[in-house]
């Protein structure tokens, strides 16, 4: 069970910044990439939820993935990351979140993660960032999330699977927002956790349409909430240097064979998102229908 929870903060972290991008013109999904007129891969932009219906592909798609030669994601969810990750949420010895964040609001946050199997004397222990990221989805069911089940199937499959950024690469933003800002966005996620379910629910219908019109809009009801200081450091931190290291990690897999990328769904759209970020680097990104046999 504690594997399943770390892997679904491991989502709730990439929802939670996929929600700050911005969208542009280049809507869709699933794309196939090509450089000096031959294949390179596909890049596929996800959600990450274990919602039954994103996780029911058609089979050309599966085709596509099984064709290529790697598959590259934003983090691998293996043993050994789960527990440097378990690690990682926690606070220092002799440090505890009631104290940090104040009797009031820990009480307020204890009662907002009661759904989620967190023990009070583990939540004494979270890193404000770790609490607030947990907040930001609904609570796991099977862990297995959209990343995660095409990671097996490519694993399954042969295809050799690479994650775009460390572990520490990925929590270094959040180890360094002041701590001003990790209390804002845990009380205003532990004040939103009746919602959480709504707007996921929303957001995966919007996903299963291609619509991110839609997943715009919930980004800025979002950011509404957000102090500036603190908007201003996600979008810098959270998704632009992000996309950047990404697609420094991506462009060395792509001269040595045929990969398939699957990274969160507003990481694509934008000047400084993957699509485009391709397209400077030399690369023909060319739309391909929604990949569900169900949608």
């Amino acid at each position: 069970m504690k594997t399943v929870f770390v892997r679904a903060w491991i989502a709730g972290f990439l929802i939670a910044v996929q929600v700050i991008a911005h969208a542009q013109p280049d809507r869709a999904l699933f794309w196939s990439l090509q450089k000096d007129g031959e294949h390179a891969g596909y890049l596929l932009g996800t959600i990450h939820s274990e919602d039954p219906r994103v996780l029911e592909f058609g089979e050309d798609f599966l085709d596509k993935l099984n064709s290529s030669e790697r598959f590259a994601m934003e983090l691998v969810p293996d043993l050994p990351t789960l527990a440097k990750l378990a690690q990682a949420m926690l606070l220092p010895p002799g440090e505890d979140l009631e104290t940090l964040i104040g009797i009031d609001r820990f009480q307020h946050v204890a009662a907002a993660l009661s759904d989620y199997g967190v023990p009070r004397a583990q939540l004494s222990r979270m890193k404000p960032w770790a609490a607030m990221m947990t907040l930001s989805v609904p609570p796991p069911r099977t862990g297995f999330f959209l990343d995660f089940s095409l990671s097996l199937r490519a694993a399954g499959n042969g295809l050799k699977v690479v994650g775009l950024e460390t572990l520490e690469e990925q929590l270094g933003f959040l180890e360094l927002m002041p701590l001003e800002q990790q209390i804002e966005m845990l009380s205003q996620a532990a004040a939103e956790v009746g919602r959480v379910q709504e707007v996921h629910d929303r957001m995966v219908e919007a996903y299963l349409e291609g619509d991110l019109e839609v997943l715009q809009a919930e980004t800025d009801e979002q950011l509404s909430e957000l102090g500036a200081e603190a908007r201003e450091f996600f979008i810098a931190e959270g998704i632009h240097a992000r996309n950047h290291r990404m697609l420094a990690s991506l462009l060395p897999e792509l001269e040595q064979a045929s990969v398939f990328t699957a990274i969160g769904a507003l990481h694509l759209p934008g000047e400084q998102g993957l699509i485009q970020l391709l397209r400077d680097s030399g690369y023909r990104l060319a739309p391909l229908p929604l990949p569900f046999s169900n949608p």
